[in-house]
């Protein structure tokens, strides 16, 4: 039996799919970077930061981390062509509100011994600063020895308040 989110997935795909005339897109992205951002729903990065189908790779996972998407952004970068990154951290970010103790211990608790011993000594990633965190992203991947000099990389936070985005240096 499906769930009402997968009756919708196949409801709106089939109103997508009937008009879907992008699938002579190339692999490559055409616009040849990368969006690192997070996977919160509040942002559209399509919409927010002006991504059209087949522009752009889009890596989104909690809190836009760098070190996470790591894996992606070097098949993006060296499979694929991309030469530009933009880490996009965003105001609000549930990663700004707890530590690796904390959820650690919600594991524990919520999921049991077999879950934390799964887990143990995973790195949430969690950080205290939304402007700090987005330095050390751009600053990991400029010393990273996987991502190639000549890639430009810059930070940046979305407001989720404003639709806003700036620039972090």
């Amino acid at each position: 039996m499906a769930t009402p989110v997968q009756e919708n997935l196949v409801s709106k795909n089939r109103e997508y799919a009937s008009s879907f005339d992008k699938g002579d897109l190339p692999l490559p992205p055409a616009k040849k970077y990368a969006v690192v951002t997070c996977m919160d729903a509040r942002i559209d990065p399509p919409s927010a930061f002006g991504i059209s189908l087949g522009d752009a790779h889009v890596i989104r996972n909690a809190g836009g981390s760098a070190r996470e998407a790591l894996r992606s952004l070097v098949i993006s970068e060296q499979l694929l062509g991309t030469k530009e990154v933009l880490v996009i951290k965003h105001t609000g970010c549930g990663m700004l509100t707890f530590g690796n103790a904390d959820a650690h211990a919600v594991v524990e608790t919520q999921l049991g011994e077999g879950a934390k011993k799964e887990l143990e000594g995973l790195d949430f990633l969690p950080f205290g600063d939304l402007e700090q965190g987005v330095r050390d992203d751009v600053g990991f991947l400029q010393e990273s020895k996987a991502i190639p000099e000549d890639v430009a990389i810059s930070g940046w936070v979305y407001e989720v308040e404003t639709g806003k985005v700036r620039e972090v240096k």
